[in-house]
Order: C-alpha cells, then sequence, then structure tokens
C-alpha cells in the first residue's frame, strides 16, 4: 500500500509541535492529519486550519471529544458544553469529524454510563448538524471501561450510533482497540451497510506490552491481522484515511524523523 491514504495522528509524534509535526508530514509524503486538541494550543483552530492546508494536507478529524459519564450533574452538564466548544473548534479547523472518546464513571454502573454517554450526544447532536461536523463514536478496548468508555466492542458502539438515525452520528474503528472481537467482520460490515463506518485507525498490540496506554505498535510490530481488518473495511466502500494513532512511551524517546519514517515503511508493508 502506498502513502496516499496514510494519515498520521499528531499524538503519535507527541514530541513535535504542529508545524513541525505539518512539515514533516508532508516531506515524507503523508496526505492527511488527524490534530489532537492539545496541537492547537497558542495557534488556535483557524490557524491551524491554514497551516495544514497550506502544506497539502487533509484535516481527517479532530480528536477528542466525549467524557460525558459523571454522578454529578454538574459535571455531566460541564461536559457537554466542553463537547460543542470542541465541536466549535473542528468547524473552525476544517475537521468533518470529531473523535468521541465516551467516557465512563467507576462510581456508577457500565449500563448508566451508556445512558448518560447517549444523552451527551442527544445533547450536542443540534449543533454538529449545524456545523456539519460528524460525530465518530469510538469504542475502546475492555480494560478500558472503569473510566475511559463504557462502549467496548463495536457491536455497541452500532448500536448506539444506529439509534440516532442521523448521518452525523457513526463510529470510529479503530484495530488495537478491536482486533478481538468476536464477528468482527460482521459488526464492520454491518456499520459500513448502516453509512456509520467514518474513520479507520491503525497500530498494532505487542503481545509482551509493557504498558496498556503507552506501549501501542508500529504496524507489523504485534498480532493483529491488519491487511484482514483493512479489507474488511474497505469491502464496505470505504475510501477513507488508515489513521496511524500509536501512543508510544518508547517512541516518544526517539528521534522523531526516524520514527517517522519507521511509519511510513510500516504502513506501505503492513497496512
Amino acid at each position: 500500500m502506498n502513502l496516499d491514504r496514510c494519515c498520521v495522528h499528531t499524538i503519535t509524534t507527541k514530541p513535535w509541535g504542529l508545524s513541525e509535526a505539518v512539515e514533516n508530514y508532508a516531506a515524507a509524503g503523508i496526505k492527511g492529519i488527524s490534530v489532537w486538541q492539545n496541537a492547537i494550543e497558542g495557534i488556535g483552530p483557524h490557524r491551524a486550519g491554514e497551516l495544514i492546508r497550506s502544506a497539502g494536507l487533509e484535516v481527517v478529524s479532530y480528536v477528542r471529544g466525549g467524557f460525558f459519564p459523571h454522578t454529578s450533574s454538574t459535571e455531566r452538564a460541564k461536559a457537554i458544553d466542553h463537547n460543542r466548544k470542541l465541536l466549535e473548534e473542528a468547524a473552525a479547523l476544517g475537521a468533518p469529524l470529531i473523535v468521541l472518546v465516551c467516557g465512563a464513571s467507576p462510581d456508577q454502573s457500565l449500563d448508566v454510563s451508556r445512558q448518560q454517554i447517549r444523552d451527551g450526544i442527544e445533547a450536542v447532536l443540534p449543533l454538529a448538524e449545524k456545523l456539519n461536523v460528524k460525530l465518530a463514536i469510538e469504542p475502546l478496548h475492555p480494560m478500558y471501561a472503569a473510566d475511559r468508555s463504557a462502549i467496548n466492542t463495536l457491536k455497541q458502539a452500532n448500536d448506539m450510533a444506529e439509534t440516532f438515525s442521523s448521518a452525523h452520528v457513526g463510529v470510529a474503528v479503530d484495530v488495537y482497540h478491536l482486533w478481538w472481537e468476536p464477528n468482527l467482520q460482521g459488526e464492520i460490515t454491518r456499520c459500513g451497510a448502516n453509512g456509520n463506518l467514518l474513520a479507520y485507525h491503525v497500530c498494532d498490540w505487542k503481545v509482551n506490552t509493557l504498558d496498556l496506554l503507552n506501549d501501542r505498535g508500529l504496524m507489523g510490530e504485534g498480532c493483529i491481522d491488519l491487511r484482514q481488518i483493512r479489507q474488511w473495511v474497505e469491502e464496505t466502500g470505504f475510501k477513507g484515511f488508515c489513521e496511524v494513532e500509536i501512543f508510544s512511551n518508547i517512541y516518544w524517546q526517539q528521534d522523531q524523523h526516524e520514527f517517522l519514517k519507521k511509519i511510513t515503511d510500516a504502513f506501505v508493508a503492513h497496512v
């Protein structure tokens, strides 16, 4: 696979600021960039969008909204207000979608958290539709169910997205979180058939991982069948970017130019 559909998340090369990331991504032949909120601090979304487009890159997504569940109604209202702010920023940036890491609270049941996620999406959806920014529900691996996301399978994400019947609510499929899921092919097919497959994220699962959050692998470095999953995704008609999203204490400590070369090589060889 060439780099025509390669997108890199700014968090992947965390030591670089946005300007440096944009310059180096473009020079490497990468075509897309997904922007994390911290990357626009001090620049602002308008200027960030201009910087990205002037380099010939496409803004693929804005990361990350969500974190709706709380035991406190005041905190839930704050989360909704924060997501509305993020939607405004995404629109100013020129991002077509915002990724939702939906959240969870260890002080309440998963069912309650899931209902609060649904309520939160419902509350911000009118603004998303007005701004024409899509909301991509990202299911997270069950190891994050206590405090990061009560949406832990693609089936759950599909179920929730389908309750809205809105073109502005869909799903982000991340192989790190979903590679293990029973009937993954069927759920990917279902997601695409309903027009809900909005984003596709890649990295790899290292068998002897050192940190379940910050030790993701380069593509080809772990046990995920990336070619098979990409085939299932593309069989739905998905023609979007394959977004490289790697959290790695190991790679963040390395020379980022060398790391970026490893990313592009791995993308071509394994994605």
